[in-house]
């Protein structure tokens, strides 16, 4: 399956690739991954419900055992690493060419690599895509086209009207006043399995 998170690397693509399909057949949409450190490399992961809605404690814990049950057998990154599952949130990070959609009209900031009309930092309204750059509405009322090859890292700004519309989304009754919390972070160390004939496999701690 090709997936249409942007700015991977090699190894984070690989990665995706193995599990995405998986994450999809339970339910979760994958909204980032990331890879960091090098010694005790950390697989960072942020998925929600297919429906949009925020993934919980149980959730991570789903994610994370069956990513963790595929990287076991796939075994992408020689050695120990750590695997950390957590919500996107409602503020969370445009990622893919398919969020800044399906959050037009919301309040987002966004980073470039090169400079567009002198500046690489924008903030503004999120309305929509046009051949392959996310349009914005700056604060001073103007408009610009960012390609979506060229944005370092976009999120969405906290507002009232997003978290009316993420309520909205996910049913609840009432206002929504209050800010919705991620699920927390799920951290499972793995110790790379000995290969055969080098000693015995062990175990997958949890915690």
């Amino acid at each position: 399956m090709d997936t249409d998170i942007l700015h991977l690397n090699a190894l984070e693509a690989r990665i995706v690739a193995q599990i995405e399909p998986s994450l999809v057949d339970l339910g979760y949409d994958l909204v980032r991954l990331s890879v960091l450190g090098r010694e005790t490399p950390t697989i960072q992961i942020m998925a929600d419900r297919a429906d949009g809605s925020l993934i919980s404690v149980e959730d991570c814990e789903q994610i994370s055992h069956a990513v963790g049950a595929i990287l076991d057998v796939d075994d992408p990154i020689p050695g120990a690493w750590t695997l950390e599952v957590s919500s996107a949130g409602i503020d969370r990070p445009l990622t893919r060419a398919k969020d800044w959609e399906r959050f037009a009209g919301h309040l987002a900031k966004a980073e470039v690599d090169l400079p567009i009309n002198g500046r690489k930092r924008f903030s503004g309204i999120v309305l929509g895509l046009r051949d392959g750059a996310a349009l914005m509405r700056l604060d001073d009322g103007g408009e610009v086209s960012l390609p979506l090859t060229e944005v370092r890292k976009a999120r969405l700004v906290l507002t009232d009207a997003l978290i009316e519309a993420s309520a909205a989304m996910m049913g609840i009754a009432g206002e929504a006043e209050e800010e919705e919390q991620p699920a927390p972070r799920r951290k499972v160390p793995k110790l790379n399995p000995a290969k055969p004939g080098k000693g015995s496999k062990p175990g997958r701690k949890t915690h």
